[in-house]
């Protein structure tokens, strides 16, 4: 037998949620009035609301129900003490159903007045939705066949002053979830669902990148200067050294360090900081693995970032059942068992444009086509100057032209249900890249995308400390003042690389976007837990 107890579909209105919260005050006291803590107390031995289900015993259910009247019987039924929050009440009088949730599931619970001890009784009737509660009992079975703990005891766990949303449609409004996460992970399984099953796919990469001699490390979060990536970072001041401090908007070059004091495979998870958009793939602050592997290239990382998202998607088709790591993201299937497709920058380019990268002329044709230099042409107008073409022609570099038409038009050809490796960028887009050594015009440099999202860079690392100068040289002339307040010429790194790093590939793997894609969300914020929000 099941409950539920009627609750409206419109919103409450203040006056209404201010008698709501007043009623179940009311209800708390009266509880207190019966010798028991409302708030609750420590409790051992609790057990999960699904362990305490496999433990129902069918043969002690039916030895019960035939012989539980017979004078010295002893019940065969198994005795549990469970925890977990009040999703469903209904009050028969002298019977009360309650169903609890936990981390685990859902399981039903009889409280009768006759078998369950007097306080106890009285605090089942006085419970509300979204109350905690720890019930002991037996686990037996009712004649609808609702596996159930038949209580001898209830104690309250913690009271719920504030009404929980609609039982069905659980915290709908999405901003609400959002902001409200405590009641949307207890209100919404689904939601709690997505949140262990990053927790195990991140421990799946951990557990496969130790197997693969990996070590992982803690970098800096709080850095003197900002590098390891091309983003604005926060900043801060540390009061005790009166200095300025950056958020870390990657590990890079710390980690490098450690390649160069002896340490051959190294990762961080680690959580990042830029101070740049928030949409549906970006948030402020966000996850990423990023490792070097000495002695390897951009091929070598590749291959060890294809392997762990294979071994991630391989669990997370395991738990649900599937016998093949092929995963629904929105209308798409994502077959991750397959080798991932590799296809060079440049051929992209051509098969999606029709002329070469390296052609000029073709290429501002295309960007007049295809509208790429509008936004250097909006610039230039606001500051007053001509945007006719021979003016844009010499106001930009036609590198970015040609990564523009690739971004707004060749990206857009991958099959997204491919997870495919974009791999030899041109050399002009990659500065801080290791040169192709076949074409030097070329970087060794990939990028992973999967149903159309970038999941991670990958590159053949420099390791020159006379070329990595010239390239953080060249990187930071022309920067207008307030870049100029953030990028620095990292000396100390350059004084690394002059110990000696040895050649090394080094990858960054999103970890949010991963977990959107194996979990089937179109938001970031539906895989971070507390997401930034406006303040209300």
């Amino acid at each position: 037998m099941s409950d539920q107890t009627e609750t409206s579909d419109a919103p409450a209105t203040p006056e209404q949620m201010h008698k709501l919260e007043a009623q179940r005050r009311e209800n708390r006291d009266k509880t207190a009035e019966l010798g028991l803590d409302p708030y609750g107390d420590r409790v051992d031995g609790v057990a999960a609301l699904a362990d305490a289900r496999a433990q129902y015993d069918a043969d002690a259910n039916v030895a019960f129900n035939e012989h539980g009247k017979e004078e010295g019987f002893a019940d065969p039924r198994p005795t549990v003490t469970v925890a977990g929050r009040i999703v469903l009440h209904r009050d028969n009088g002298k019977l009360v159903w309650m169903n609890l949730r936990d981390a685990s599931g859902d399981l039903q619970v009889a409280v009768s007045k006759r078998d369950c001890d007097e306080a106890g009784f009285g605090a089942a009737k006085l419970a509300d939705l979204g109350d905690l509660a720890v019930v002991t009992g037996r686990v037996m079975q009712t004649k609808a066949g609702e596996v159930t703990v038949w209580a001898s005891s209830v104690r309250p766990a913690g009271k719920c002053l504030v009404p929980p949303p609609e039982k069905h449609a659980g915290l709908t409004d999405t901003e609400a979830r959002y902001r409200q996460r405590y009641v949307d992970l207890w209100a919404s399984p689904e939601t709690a669902a997505v949140f262990a099953t990053r927790s195990r796919i991140v421990g799946t990469l951990r557990a496969f990148l130790a197997g693969e001699g990996f070590v992982e490390v803690e970098t800096p979060m709080l850095q003197a200067q900002a590098g390891g990536a091309a983003a604005r970072p926060f900043s801060t001041h540390l009061n005790a050294l009166d200095i300025d401090l950056y958020l870390r908007i990657a590990p890079e070059l710390y980690l490098k360090r450690l390649l160069v004091g002896g340490m051959p495979r190294v990762f961080e998870i680690n959580r990042n900081f830029r101070n740049e958009g928030v949409d549906r793939s970006h948030n402020p602050e966000f996850t990423m693995c990023e490792l070097y592997m000495a002695h390897g290239n951009v091929e070598s990382v590749m291959d060890v970032t294809e392997r762990s998202i294979r071994a991630c998607a391989k669990m997370v088709a395991e738990s649900q059942g599937l016998g093949a790591p092929t995963l629904p993201f929105g209308e798409l299937a994502i077959d991750y068992a397959r080798p991932f497709d590799r296809v060079r920058y440049g051929d992209l380019f051509e098969q999606a444009l029709g002329c070469a990268m390296t052609d000029t002329d073709a290429v501002w044709a295309k960007a007049d086509e295809h509208g790429a230099a509008r936004k250097y042409a909006r610039r230039l107008e606001a500051e007053g100057k001509p945007t006719d073409a021979a003016v844009l022609r010499n106001a930009i570099d036609p590198w970015i032209i040609v990564n523009e038409l690739f971004e707004d038009v060749a990206e857009p050809t991958l099959d997204p249900a491919r997870p495919t490796f974009i791999t030899h960028y041109p050399a002009a887009l990659s500065p801080l890249t290791r040169a192709n050594r076949e074409d030097p015009a070329l970087a060794d440099r990939s990028d992973l995308f999967i149903a159309g999202m970038e999941i991670g860079p990958h590159y053949t690392e420099l390791n020159d400390p006379d070329v990595q100068a010239e390239r953080f040289r060249a990187q930071l002339a022309g920067i207008d003042d307030e870049e100029s307040t953030f990028r620095n010429f990292d000396e100390d790194f350059i004084r690394a690389l002059k110990v000696g790093m040895p050649p090394a590939g080094g990858m960054g793997l999103g970890i949010d976007r991963l977990v959107m894609l194996l979990t089937d969300q179109r938001s970031i914020r539906d895989v971070v837990l507390f997401p930034f929000m406006r303040p209300e």
